[in-house]
């Protein structure tokens, strides 16, 4: 396994992404979508995990319009300040288009199946939503997204399948919320939605003020298998 900078080339222009990759063989995809803290070291080592367990693995900076190569932390105030003001002047429509590019480069690196899913986190979350209705990745898991709830307009155009990880009490989801997000798919046979109802949100960012181990094996060996049912 290893971790390598891959330049991704969009229909707005060139960015990087960190792929991981096992050794050797021919594996399925995963696009990994970052926080708004950047593509940093826990998004990195979300990819290495993924290679680790068999996947090739790719997280791309979607912030490069903005400022390329964030890696921002969670530690401080000054870093989620800033986190909050990348995450408001994101361009959620460019970043898909960026995301559909990064699904294409993905499909066509040598080792891969040609079969790629996406998870995100956080903004991810939401973006991991999003590719199940604008892309067309293979199937997409979303880990507490924020703001699917003024997105659900969308959901009549899932074609692939999507798990979705919701902390029941999530500072940046609430309540009306995620009941708007569980009533609004809960006609669409796709997709499936996990609840975690002690969680706040990033339960499962390890190191993180929220993190919590069992909800987020939890959630992790969900994935996992959705991952293999899919792409495998």
């Amino acid at each position: 396994m290893s971790g390598t900078t891959l330049t991704i080339e969009g229909p707005d222009g060139a960015f990087s992404g960190y792929l991981a990759r096992p050794a050797g063989g021919k594996w399925p995809g995963v696009v990994v979508i970052q926080e708004i803290f950047g593509v940093n070291k826990v998004m990195r080592d979300i990819c290495d995990g993924l290679a680790a367990q068999g996947y090739v693995a790719l997280c791309p900076d979607l912030f490069w319009r903005i400022e390329p190569g964030i890696q921002l932390t969670d530690k401080t105030d000054a870093e989620w300040k800033r986190a909050f003001e990348l995450f408001q002047a994101f361009d959620v429509d460019a970043g898909l288009q960026d995301l559909q590019a990064t699904i294409t480069a993905l499909r066509g690196q040598a080792g891969v199946t040609g079969k790629v899913g996406t998870v995100g986190y956080c903004l991810g979350g939401l973006l991991a939503y999003l590719t199940a209705t604008r892309t067309d990745a293979d199937c997409a898991v979303g880990y507490y997204g924020v703001g699917i709830e003024g997105r659900l307009a969308e959901a009549g155009r899932i074609k692939k399948p999507l798990l979705l990880h919701i902390a029941g009490k999530d500072q940046f989801v609430p309540p009306a919320a995620q009941k708007s997000v569980r009533e609004g798919l809960a006609g669409t046979p796709l997709v499936s939605i996990l609840g975690y109802a002690e969680n706040d949100h990033a339960f499962a960012r390890v190191g993180g003020a929220h993190y919590d181990a069992r909800a987020a094996g939890l959630a992790n060996a969900a994935t996992a298998a959705f991952f293999a049912a899919w792409l495998g």
